[in-house]
């Protein structure tokens, strides 16, 4: 059920103080950046319009205007190709901007939210609950409403307290 005047992309630049993502996929290589994707796996340098891609902008203003963009992947070990890429390209590319990440590695543990969505969290209040396909192509995002909520806070609190910092995880297991 959508309970949001505004689409994602309106709240990706009108949050006001943290906008929070929990990203669960091994791959979303369908769902942009098709080309850069590509020319990683070619081995490829990366296309200008990917260094300079909109989302750094976006990322940027945001940071710059005091507010706060982190995520957390939950991922696992041996890393896909798209994760190989998503990594090494994608987040040391947005960290530049500003952004945060944090993975919650359950190569040796298990997933403590097995059953939770991708999403974005707007200000502690606004959930952008995305689907994929089996592919993972972008299928849209539904706003659940307030009653579900505390779900989604849940969510976000858990995967941070058994995450780790970025920087620190690539130190030990990036490629």
């Amino acid at each position: 059920m959508t309970t949001s005047s505004k689409t994602l992309g309106d709240w990706l630049h009108d949050f006001e103080r943290e906008a929070f993502r929990l990203e669960t996929l091994d791959d979303y290589g369908k769902s942009g950046g098709v080309a850069a994707y590509q020319a990683f796996l070619a081995g490829e340098p990366q296309p200008e319009d990917y260094r300079t891609d909109s989302w750094v902008t976006t990322v940027g203003d945001a940071v710059r205007a005091g507010k706060r963009m982190y995520r957390v992947h939950i991922l696992a070990r041996p890393l896909t190709d798209y994760l190989r890429y998503e990594l090494s390209w994608g987040y040391r590319r947005n960290m530049t901007a500003g952004e945060e990440f944090f993975i919650l590695d359950t190569t040796e543990r298990e997933n403590p939210i097995p059953n939770a969505p991708d999403f974005w969290l707007f200000d502690e209040q606004t959930v952008g609950a995305m689907t994929y396909d089996g592919d993972g192509k972008y299928l849209g995002t539904e706003f659940p409403g307030e009653d579900q909520l505390s779900t989604f806070l849940g969510y976000r609190d858990t995967a941070l307290a058994h995450a780790v910092p970025f920087p620190e995880w690539w130190a030990e297991h990036g490629e």
